[in-house]
């Protein structure tokens, strides 16, 4: 059904030469039909011969800096910036020089940091950092030097936005850079088997121990020590219905944290079609330059398909004019509606819905006007329903 998506016409208003565009269409649709990063996968999809395409994507991931590029579905007026980091396991990558050991110590592969604004309950990625064990270094001087390099990037683009994420982040040294560096952040703790441990004071002399019950308001505690290690405030609350309690862990206040969290949309939905829909996990390049480029190319062509996935919900579902789609807001629909049931990404790559071609045609002239106006910051909204 992505077929009859004009891409050429989205590309051109990513790449300011209309011959790149072209190029640049011309992988994004290859992308979408192999639903691959992978250059092999998106060449043998590609029209033409496969040798010559393979060779026409490393020309263009080669010359063209994409991830500068992607900064431009930035959303200007975001309240917050959604935080997804990611462990892409690379097993057999003995000889990649980017490739180091994740969390556990043992498996080999490199995290992934996307940063993405809120569009209603989905997530539109505008960058990315990439790094692992191999390129902090094992000495301190080369792992500030990439922890400076990755925080000012982020720092560039995010200004004196939270960054938000849904669950605990894992790398101790990184959050400590970020609070080093004055970016507020709201995160979600893991409370699964392994939680975290939070102390009193930095000497670790007194564990917290997080307790609250349910339907008994909110728990607050200021500056508390993460680990052991970094002093944040906590904020939990169990709500009437949920299995477990909410807490928050945040360098603002607390209850701003809590407030932010609250508005975040459903980033595991987005994040999981990344990797589900288009495997973004899978990409593989010996160079980590050309690593990111593709990486910022699948990530440009995901926020095309999501935006034109989540039209054609609006209109299969909610009965929109897709004259009037209206990609800020949700439809008023009962809990019950089928639109709750699958994401954009998903209705676009994997059901096969009978919409006309002028149905079609009017929702991609519509998707084009909201895309347009994300780019270049005119009246762009960043509702979020909770």
């Amino acid at each position: 059904m992505y077929k009859f998506i004009p891409i050429f016409e989205f590309a051109k208003e990513l790449f300011d030469d209309r011959n790149t565009a072209k190029k640049a269409s011309q992988i994004m649709e290859g992308i979408l039909q192999a639903q691959s990063p992978r250059i092999s996968d998106i060449a043998d999809k590609m029209s033409g011969n496969e040798v010559s395409n393979y060779k026409k994507i490393q020309r263009f991931i080669k010359n063209e800096d994409i991830p500068v590029l992607l900064k431009r579905l930035f959303n200007e007026e975001a309240e917050y910036v959604i935080v997804d980091p990611t462990e892409i396991e690379r097993p057999g990558a003995k000889k990649t020089d980017y490739v180091g050991f994740l969390s556990d110590g043992e498996t080999k592969g490199f995290w992934m940091l996307t940063l993405a604004t809120p569009i209603r309950g989905r997530a539109i990625p505008c960058h990315f950092v990439t790094y692992s064990s191999a390129t902090l270094g094992n000495d301190d001087t080369s792992r500030n030097l990439e922890h400076q390099r990755a925080i000012q990037e982020i720092k560039d683009l995010v200004g004196k936005r939270t960054m938000v994420f849904d669950r605990e982040f894992s790398y101790l040294t990184f959050l400590i850079s970020l609070d080093i560096e004055g970016i507020e952040y709201v995160i979600r703790l893991n409370q699964g088997s392994n939680p975290p441990k939070f102390y009193y004071d930095a000497d670790r002399k007194q564990e917290l121990k997080l307790h609250i019950e349910q339907g008994k308001g909110q728990k607050i505690y200021h500056q508390v020590y993460y680990k052991g290690i970094v002093p944040v405030n906590l904020i939990g609350e169990w709500q009437k219905g949920f299995k477990k309690p909410l807490w928050i862990l945040t360098n603002c206040e607390p209850e701003k944290g809590i407030e932010i969290y609250k508005k975040r949309m459903k980033i595991e939905t987005s994040f999981r079609d990344l990797k589900n829909l288009l495997h973004i996990d899978r990409v593989m390049h010996k160079s980590k330059a050309y690593l990111d480029k593709m990486l910022a190319l699948v990530l440009m062509t995901y926020a095309i398909a999501l935006l034109m996935g989540e039209a054609i919900r609006d209109v299969q579902y909610a009965g929109i004019n897709p004259k009037y789609v209206d990609l800020w807001v949700d439809p008023d629909l009962p809990r019950s509606s089928k639109w709750y049931s699958f994401s954009g990404l998903f209705l676009l790559l994997k059901r096969c819905l009978r919409l006309d071609r002028s149905t079609l045609r009017t929702i991609s002239y519509s998707v084009l006007s909201l895309f347009s106006t994300l780019l270049f910051g005119k009246n762009v909204r960043s509702f979020v329903s909770t």
